[in-house]
């Protein structure tokens, strides 16, 4: 992807899968949980968190993390990013909540939403992080490719 395509990628409201360090002892994978975010383009990165959640606690603990977004329609695309955790708003904005709660839900749900986890606000924080590393892919050529394979005169599949 282009840098604008990954930029505008990033911002759509996408469920992103977060994952941080996990170094509580033994041979432990990375914490990797779905999440909202919130980004715009040329911004940085915020997710919000329950402030006793081991989430909060891996990513106070590694100051870093990583959020991976995925378009599960063909042809398939991905943007994965990482970087430092740049602040900690303890606790959260209430805007920056509401800000999540609309980019994921209709205005009626968010509303109602809001209003039933207010409780939250109490206990909620929010991480920023500036994306440093970008990985993306955008398999749309990959698939232009198979589908002039199987176009060619005599290519399709079958032998003698």
């Amino acid at each position: 992807m282009t840098h604008d395509e990954r930029e505008r990628f990033l911002a759509a409201p996408r469920v992103g899968v977060l994952g941080v360090a996990d170094p509580r002892g033994g041979a432990r994978a990375p914490l990797v949980v779905p999440i909202w975010y919130g980004y715009e383009p040329r911004g940085e990165i915020v997710v919000e968190m329950g402030r006793e959640t081991i989430k909060a606690q891996l990513l106070c603990a590694a100051g870093r993390f990583s959020l991976c977004v995925q378009d599960e329609q063909p042809p398939y695309r991905y943007v994965s990013v990482e970087g430092p955790v740049t602040a900690v708003e303890d606790p959260i904005d209430p805007a920056v909540r509401e800000t999540l709660a609309q980019r994921y839900l209709d205005p009626e749900e968010a509303r109602a939403y809001l209003a039933a986890t207010a409780d939250q606000l109490e206990q909620d924080i929010a991480f920023r992080m500036r994306p440093q590393r970008w990985r993306t892919a955008d398999f749309a050529s990959f698939a232009a490719e198979f589908a002039e394979v199987g176009a060619e005169p005599g290519r399709d599949g079958r032998t003698g």
